[in-house]
Order: C-alpha cells, then structure tokens, then sequence
C-alpha cells in the first residue's frame, strides 16, 4: 500500500479551470464516496481551497483514476486537467502534503490558513468515512511536522496572506481607510482575516454580508460593523468603498447590473473589489466598468511577491525539516510493514506448532512413549520449519544470488565459517 496526490494549484492552473475542479462543502461527502468507489481505496480525502484542490489517497491504484475521476465529476475535458495537473507518489506524496501543511506550496508563502483548511478537510473525510489507519496516521504526520515548522523556523512570523495582500492593494488605492466603508461578502475564515487587516489599518466602517445573518452578525459584531444577508447587496453596494467577496457559492453573487446601479449612486466615486472566491463570486464583467478596479486571488499574486523575500531564508530551513520528515514518515512506515511481516510469520509459525502439538498428544493419549513422541514432534517441527527457507536458498544458489544467501546469513544469525551451515543446507 502506498500515497498517492493527484491535483491542480494556482501554479499550474488558471482560476477558470480551478473553480471548475473546485467543490463546495456541500458536494464533499458524495464526492468522497464516489471517488473512493471509483479510484478503488477506502482511504482518500479531498482539499479544496480557491488556490488548489488536490485527491489524497492511500492506495496502489493506477494513479490516472484519480485524474479520470475529477475528470468525469466535473465533466470536464480529460486533456485539459491532465496539462494542468501533477501526480505524486509514496514519499513525494508525503513531502508535497507536508509542504502544503506548512504553506510552502501556497501562493503566499508560509501563510498559516491552509493548515486549518487541511484539517477541515480531515474532518470531512472522517466524517464520510473514507479515511483509514494509513491517511490518519499521514495527516496527523503533516500537521505535527507544520507546527514543528512553526516553532522552528521564522516562516509565519510576518503577516503575509491573501487578506493581508487584499488590504495593501486597498491601500494604495485609499490611502485613509479611517473614512472608507468595506463590503465583506461571506463570513469565513478569509473574510475574518480581511476584517482584522482593515481594522489594524484604521478601518471602521464595515458591513459583513453573508447567506446566514447570525454568522454575518457574529463577525461584524467583532469589529462593530453592520450585518446583512446576501440579498441585501443591490441595495448596500453605493456605500462601499472596498469589496472584498470570499463565498462557497456556485454561481456569482455580486453582478455587472449591481455594480453599474452602485457606481450611479455614487456618483461614479472609484470601488476596489477583490475577489478571493473560487468559483468567483464577482461576475468577471464588472472588472470592464469604469471607476472599479477588480481584482482576483491571480491579480493579487505581484502584491505577494513583493512579501515572499521575507520569508525565503525562513523557508529554506523549512524544506530541511520537511524533508528529514518525510523519510522519517516512510521510515516508520516501512517499520509497519515489518511489524506486520512478523506478525504474519509468528502466525503461520504458532499454527505450524499447534497443529503438530495436537498430533503429539493424541499419541501421548494414545499410549505411545513418551521419548518417542517427543523425538517425532521436535524432528517434524525442525522440519516444517525449514523447508520455506531452505528452498528459497537453494534457488537462490542456483541462480548465484549470493546477496541473498548473505542476507540469509544475517536474518539466521549464522555465518558461513561456523560450521558451514548454509552450505549444508543447500547441499541437503
């Protein structure tokens, strides 16, 4: 059994195709059996952030059913994902997940959302039951090697993110945020981090606009700011100066007739809108309107590459550690699979004995001497216990597999200047 990683990222994909792979949280539990069904592995989970979706499984499979799986799910062209893929095996696959845990994969290097994102993904494939001994004993593998990460390396110190980048693009553009309003369309992890970031930065007016207003209220709470649900948008959208949209939504939430009404309204004073959503919650036409300036998580990739010097040398200490971690990880794994050779072979070994014990006393039983009966169990014992091996190394003799008979002689604990065992053995 071994690990396999099959996905597509924002290195490799454009966010048109990212958002056609990417699942919604309600999709995931049908999607986890499916794909379990389909790949043929009762262990695999699914990541799905607006940067990457990628297939985690613990399996021997044919590593292009993972590929033919997303493909057929989202009914998409089959060469098209495959350009824009990447596959990954057993220790590969283990390295990449840990990068991934540690942000050293991500857009914004080091960035810290993406573990908790791992570990929701985690839970949901606990939840739909596809995750087993082998993926559990990998995850909990990845997130204790990330927080070691953390503690060791300087990598998470500098608040770099998708949030903290949208706010420094909303600067520039309104240089006072103390007398800007922001729109925060979705009340999730992201739009909580844009939240703290235009705060930090002087920010007081903000309106949190979510399909649930209780969650909306929670968050807009926090910052005294205003709540509403997402039908309120048409009619709250003049006020914002800044729109930050990050949605689990299936279709856009904010279009092109909204913003226009908006810009009317305001008398055609600019609007900064950032979308981070994936699918995107802004219809791509409003990005053609004059006096809005629309941004997507790719559009915000120079502003991130302006922070990532921050944290490269931080980052090189990280790929060591992660590095010496996955042959770890693989060395502890191979030391499973000995655990269960063993197990196998004292199994087959006890069995071997029990059976001829049996036959033993029967003849005891059956009045039979004891010296006699004792002799026969300890010769036909010696016997059976033999012959597997001795076969073996009489083929590989034969074959002139001399590496394999000084394995031998280091499995047995005998050397051939010690009385000539081995050669005994094969000679019969």
């Amino acid at each position: 059994m071994g690990y396999l990683t099959a996905g597509i990222n924002h290195k490799t994909a454009p966010v048109s195709l990212r958002e056609q792979v990417a699942f919604s949280p309600d999709q995931l539990p049908e999607a986890l059996q499916d794909a379990s069904r389909f790949i043929g592995t009762e262990e695999v989970a699914i990541l799905s952030t607006c940067n990457r979706t990628e297939l985690y499984c613990a399996s021997n499979s044919d590593y292009r059913k993972a590929l033919d799986w997303l493909t057929g799910y989202h009914s998409l062209d089959h060469q098209l994902l495959t350009e824009h893929s990447y596959i990954h095996h057993n220790q590969e696959a283990v390295q990449h997940m840990m990068r991934v845990a540690c942000g050293l994969d991500s857009m914004v290097l080091g960035e810290p959302q993406i573990l908790g994102q791992l570990k929701t993904a985690y839970s949901q494939a606990q939840e739909a039951g596809t995750i087993g001994s082998l993926l559990s004993r990998l995850f909990q593998y990845c997130f204790t090697t990330a927080k070691h990460v953390r503690t060791q390396t300087a990598i998470g110190r500098q608040p770099v993110s998708i949030a903290f980048a949208a706010t420094t693009l909303a600067k520039q553009i309104f240089p006072d945020l103390s007398e800007s309003t922001a729109l925060l369309i979705g009340a999730g992890e992201t739009i909580e981090l844009v939240a703290k970031h235009l705060h930090q930065q002087g920010l007081k007016n903000i309106i949190v606009a979510n399909r649930t207003l209780s969650r909306a209220k929670r968050l807009a709470d926090e910052f005294g700011g205003q709540s509403a649900l997402l039908s309120d948008i048409p009619h709250l959208l003049h006020k914002a100066d800044i729109v930050v949209a990050s949605t689990a939504s299936p279709v856009p939430v904010l279009g092109k007739g909204s913003a226009e009404r908006a810009l009317k309204q305001r008398k055609h004073r600019p609007m900064f809108m950032v979308d981070i959503a994936v699918p995107r919650d802004i219809e791509p036409e409003v990005a053609e309107l004059s006096d809005i300036f629309l941004y997507t998580v790719d559009d915000l990739h120079d502003v991130i590459e302006d922070n990532k010097q921050q944290r490269q040398e931080a980052a090189k200490e990280a790929e060591v550690l992660i590095e010496s971690g996955s042959q770890d990880f693989m060395s502890q794994l191979r030391s499973l699979d000995a655990v269960s050779l063993l197990r196998g072979y004292r199994m087959n070994t006890e069995a071997l004995r029990d059976h001829e014990l049996e036959k033993a006393m029967m003849a005891l039983a059956n009045g039979q001497a004891p010296e006699q009966v004792l002799t026969q169990f300890a010769r036909v014992l010696t016997n059976k216990l033999m012959h597997t091996p001795s076969v073996q190394m009489k083929k590989a003799a034969a074959s002139g597999q001399t590496e394999q008979l000084e394995w031998a002689e280091d499995l047995l604990g005998i050397r051939a200047h010690e009385g000539r065992v081995i050669k005994e053995i094969i000679s019969g």
